[in-house]
């Protein structure tokens, strides 16, 4: 019983595919052609808007407002300055003039080139920056010192002892606390200048 059970539940399923299968299909045939409808297509036109844009004029009119004013001279001094004159066997010379200046927050600073030194090919020029009258009106003013030396074209290489006041001016220059800081290195070079 068992077995036509089994052959019952594998055979019904495959009959009911088989009566189906014919029932599904059809035959189909054309009997008219296709054809697309007639349309009258006419231009169009984008929609019209009459707009009013603000009425602008543009001139110039009269006003008092407080203008700030910098003024500067610069006059020309014969001045004395430091002069110094290397001559090194075979090597061709420049004279040129070497100018420390700084930007200081008042005119109460003083700046003055102490040492010169020639130290591996470089002249080292050492200056002091202090500030003398502390009570001066705080207003940004520039301090300098120069010295004119005539020696083989070789780099520069600045430093001043004090404090480096504020403003991108003064950061071509390496700020030092004290001569001590440098002293090892001045010590391997040969002094050319001291004030």
């Amino acid at each position: 019983m068992r077995s036509q059970r089994l052959i019952l539940q594998k055979v019904l399923p495959l009959s009911l595919m088989m009566l189906v299968v014919p029932l599904t299909s059809c035959q189909v045939e054309k009997e008219q052609a296709a054809r697309l409808p007639e349309v009258n297509i006419e231009p169009g036109r984008l929609p019209e808007y009459d707009i009013e844009g603000p009425d602008v004029k543009v001139g110039v009119t009269k006003r008092t407002v407080t203008v700030p004013k910098v003024i500067v001279v610069q006059e020309q001094e014969t001045v004395e300055v430091p002069y110094i004159d290397v001559n090194l066997p075979g090597a061709e010379r420049k004279e040129r003039t070497i100018t420390t200046e700084i930007e200081a927050p008042s005119a109460g600073y003083n700046l003055e080139i102490q040492d010169v030194y020639a130290v591996n090919n470089e002249l080292w020029v050492v200056s002091q920056l202090e500030e003398e009258n502390p009570n001066a009106p705080k207003t940004t003013v520039r301090v300098s010192d120069r010295i004119v030396i005539n020696a083989p074209d070789i780099p520069v290489r600045q430093y001043i002892i004090g404090n480096r006041p504020n403003g991108s001016f003064n950061e071509q220059y390496t700020f030092i606390n004290n001569r001590e800081d440098i002293t090892s290195q001045l010590a391997s070079g040969k002094q050319l200048y001291s004030k």
